[in-house]
């Protein structure tokens, strides 16, 4: 019986790992891997940490972790794979199972035959059609040649503004790398506010820091023209007016499939524009996979398909299609909860599963639960986390979560992931058996305790209202009482100045002269964060007041504006 003769077109991510998974499994397989771009395996994960000067070897972003290049040599050498680069594919025979291609550098077409064909051909970015966009100084992230440009102009030193539009992942990755370099940096996001996967509250926390850093950030708006002189960028017309002067715009409002090569072969494509698989990674021809950023995948939660065009599963869907491809199907792959994180100057952000927002959209009825805490004891050097939590009023399934701030983010995020994923509600969360130790964590994890603040809600034990709710109260002349039960120093180094009234938790039992004499008026109690509030609730309605609420996440969670000290 003759060797199986496997293809894989795109060497990214996915591809790689498809290509050296399955030679792996069949020491006998011819494994072809054709990549259009002169690079194999780059990390273009890391790519804003090498333009921000993060790390300075190029190499790193396609080396082994021992430092060896993933170049064809290597993969000949290493994995028996036949890796060529700078190799374009140009059609799909499906018929005769043919794969045709050219040399980019010398012109030669060839055709290779394959049993089996794995489709890694990844996404494009975006790129609307916005008067000027052509422009020199108009660029994306996306291949390892707009890193290469972006890291040289950052050590040119030439480029003294810039503009990043849209603001999702890259978008905010490449503002700190710009931003650190010394560019004067302006974020455009036509969208209410930046990171989408985050519910509005939460964003706004990542706004108001990417400002504290210097960077100007423009939500609700959006680019209505590039401007130029002599073929060379000079700035950005915003749609409000708004005119940025700029050498400099990285285009970063998402991408889209790369299934031009699929489409073209009849192969099934789905709403988002991605190759349609089945759960064993297969296309609609028995022959041929797909994996990465070209596919469309189911979303656990909903069972809907969704595409998710991250290098984590990338890698994963590409392990399951090799296993297929050379063992028969079957390995499957379950879908995706839309776990994401990125780094922002000092914080991190991340979620897991569906926002409020997306859940409400989806039809569930939901509860939340928003907490500010440490991610571990003062005297092991704690740092703040803001949380929140989405479960679904029902059954108590939580259905999502989310985390800001500069403490241990991904701690709580791989956390999350699991309990969403296996279905865990409220309740399995509350007793939850994690690792301990005071370097690492407080005995009651902050992921626990967010579900204990969940769990109190749930059970009617607290009534909990957003920073967002409370701000919105205001704004519309709505006159609560609102109660900071901190102490005198907190409340000079730091204060809303909402009208607030100052009763340290410790004296409120005797000090209900101060408070509104009609037992039903709506109090909004907080704190640092509203750990003390929630006690000051259960102090007030055991006192007679039946209305009181308690400000979820305190003033640490509050987005919007403070006053610092006086």
């Amino acid at each position: 019986m003759s060797a199986q003769k496997i293809v894989v077109i795109g060497g990214s991510a996915a591809g790689p790992k498809a290509a050296a998974r399955a030679r792996r499994l069949d020491a006998e397989a011819e494994v072809t891997l054709l990549q259009k771009a002169p690079e194999l395996s780059m990390a273009s994960c890391g790519y804003p940490y090498y333009i921000g000067g993060g790390f300075d070897e190029r190499e790193s972003l396609l080396a082994t972790p021992t430092g060896v290049v993933r170049d064809p040599a290597f993969f000949a050498a290493a994995k028996g794979v036949n890796a060529k680069v700078n190799t374009e594919v140009t059609s799909i025979d499906r018929a005769n199972r043919t794969v045709s291609s050219v040399d980019l550098g010398s012109g030669e077409q060839s055709t290779i035959g394959y049993d089996k064909l794995i489709l890694c051909t990844g996404a494009n970015p975006r790129r609307p059609p916005i008067p000027g966009i052509d422009l020199d100084g108009v660029c994306s992230l996306s291949e390892m040649r707009d890193a290469d440009r972006l890291r040289g102009l950052v050590d040119s030193g030439q480029v003294k503004n810039a503009v990043i539009v849209g603001g999702g992942l890259i978008g905010i990755e490449v503002c700190e790398a710009l931003a650190e370099s010394g560019m004067n940096v302006n974020v455009v996001e036509m969208l209410s506010q930046l990171l989408m996967f985050l519910d509005w509250e939460m964003a706004k926390l990542v706004e108001k820091h990417v400002a504290s850093k210097g960077v100007a950030v423009h939500t609700d708006n959006g680019v209505a023209e590039f401007l130029g002189k002599g073929g060379k960028l000079t700035g950005v017309r915003l749609k409000d007016g708004t005119e940025l002067a700029c050498e400099l715009a990285v285009v970063s409002i998402g991408v889209v499939p790369n299934a031009d090569l699929a489409r073209d072969a009849g192969l099934a494509v789905g709403s988002f524009g991605g190759v349609t698989v089945d759960e064993f990674m297969c296309t609609s021809d028995p022959h041929i996979y797909a994996a990465g950023d070209c596919v469309e995948i189911n979303h656990r939660i909903t069972g809907k398909k969704t595409f998710a065009p991250y290098g984590d599963l990338a890698n994963l869907e590409a392990r399951v299609a090799a296993d297929n491809m050379v063992l028969g199907n079957t390995r499957t792959f379950p879908g995706t909860v839309n776990s994401g994180i990125c780094k922002v100057f000092d914080l991190s952000a991340g979620a897991t599963g569906l926002s409020e927002k997306r859940a409400r959209d989806e039809g569930f009825e939901v509860v939340t639960a928003t907490n500010a805490s440490l991610d571990r004891p003062g005297f092991m050097g704690a740092r703040l986390l803001v949380s929140k939590m989405v479960a679904d009023a029902k059954t108590g399934r939580i259905l999502g979560f989310q985390c800001v701030g500069p403490g241990e983010v991904n701690r709580q995020l791989a956390e999350a992931a699991m309990a969403v994923m296996n279905g865990n509600t409220v309740l399995d969360v509350n007793t939850a058996d994690l690792p301990y130790a005071p370097p690492f964590s407080l005995a009651i994890d902050h992921f626990i305790t967010t579900a204990h603040i969940l769990d109190n809600k749930m059970c009617g034990r607290m009534t909990g209202i957003s920073n967002a709710a409370v701000k919105a109260k205001l704004d519309n002349g709505e006159k609560p009482f609102i109660l900071d039960v901190r102490s005198p120093g907190e409340f000079e180094a730091m204060r809303l100045n909402v009208g607030e009234t100052l009763i340290p938790l410790g004296g409120l039992r005797n000090a209900q002269e101060k408070l509104p004499e009609d037992r039903n008026a709506e109090i909004i109690a907080f704190c640092k964060i509203s750990m003390r509030g929630y006690e000051a609730q259960r102090i007030l309605e055991a006192l007679g007041w039946n209305n009181v609420k308690v400000m979820e996440g305190g003033i640490m969670a509050w987005p919007f504006n403070v006053d610092m000290g006086r």
